[in-house]
């Protein structure tokens, strides 16, 4: 794989959503984002609403979405949001979304997710972080390309986390069937598989135009710490370097997210891992940020999309 220049913005950890779509004229494009009733979500879809979007919320809760919906219009003026229910645990779900979208779609944010979830499973077996995680968005994805290719030069953002440093995905065990199931590494291992998809589906699919990012949004307080007690959060904070209040706000932490989704500064860029607005780094032992190796490796990547194929077969 050839050597490509580091990308760089001149937007920070300190950057809000809001500065990095300033400018940006996103009229007569059409989003989607997932997990958008709250937390980092909603905010990714406010300031794509804010910037000129139509924008669909992609919810589990469409009570909340609506609520959501309401408080987006209201702030930014655009009354182009709408519901959609999704549940990315369910495939019937998953695919019933796809099938009822019509027309181009020219932004698509896997920004949904489970975090150190007691060990759960799926109707088919599968460990429930990367089903949902991984395995739903993958699916939804796939399912969407049509719309994205329709789009011209669509943009693909996957959240994905620091956590991806604590796994790679164990290809002999992926859903913990013979290993002793741990929280973290689960979560990470399905960190790592959201990189590992933008990887391959920037190959696979730049033909049709579609360029695909991974990115860590930052230390955030949301409701993904619902299943972390107190004591955990501490280590978190202890880990991440980062006191409590220099955690991100979720407007510093939807930044990352809108630049790798919309920014024109990233036009043509795919297959790479952004974190606080900028390429990432090589992950150094010791440091707390970066992109471990494993997640950039094509090989690995082209495994997995075979791993996940199989699984939706």
């Amino acid at each position: 794989m050839a050597v490509t220049e580091r990308i760089t913005t001149p937007f920070t950890a300190e950057s809000t959503a809001a500065q990095v779509l300033a400018g940006v004229d996103l009229g007569g494009r059409r989003s989607v984002v997932t997990g958008a009733s709250s937390g980092l979500g909603i905010e990714t879809a406010r300031a794509l609403a804010g910037a000129g979007s139509e924008v669909t919320l992609a919810v589990r809760d469409l009570g909340a979405g609506r609520r959501a919906a309401a408080d987006i219009a209201a702030s930014t003026g655009n009354n182009a949001v709408h519901v959609a229910a999704l549940d990315l645990a369910d495939l019937g779900s998953v695919a019933a979304f796809a099938a009822a979208w019509v027309g181009p779609l020219h932004i698509l944010v896997n920004n949904a997710g489970i975090m150190a979830t007691p060990q759960m499973n799926t109707p088919q077996g599968w460990e429930l972080q990367f089903a949902t995680n991984h395995v739903g968005h993958f699916a939804l994805a796939s399912g969407l390309r049509p719309a994205l290719a329709a789009a011209g030069g669509a943009r693909v953002a996957v959240v994905s986390s620091a956590a991806h440093l604590r796994a790679a995905v164990d290809f002999d065990d992926i859903h913990f069937e013979r290993r002793p199931y741990q929280p973290w590494v689960a979560y990470g291992q399905s960190k790592t598989a959201n990189v590992l998809f933008a990887v391959e589906a920037t190959r696979r699919w730049a033909e049709d135009g579609i360029a695909v990012n991974a990115l860590m949004p930052g230390a955030i307080s949301t409701n993904l710490q619902r299943h972390v007690d107190t004591a955990e959060m501490e280590r978190l904070r202890a880990r991440s370097g980062a006191p409590e209040q220099q955690w991100k706000s979720v407007e510093q932490g939807a930044a990352t997210s809108v630049l790798v989704a919309a920014s024109p500064l990233l036009d043509g860029v795919g297959g790479r891992y952004f974190e606080d607005c900028n390429e990432a780094l090589a992950h150094t032992p010791g440091s707390p940020g970066g992109v471990a190796a494993y997640a950039l490796d094509p090989g690995a990547a082209k495994q997995l999309w075979d791993v996940t194929a199989r699984m939706l077969a």
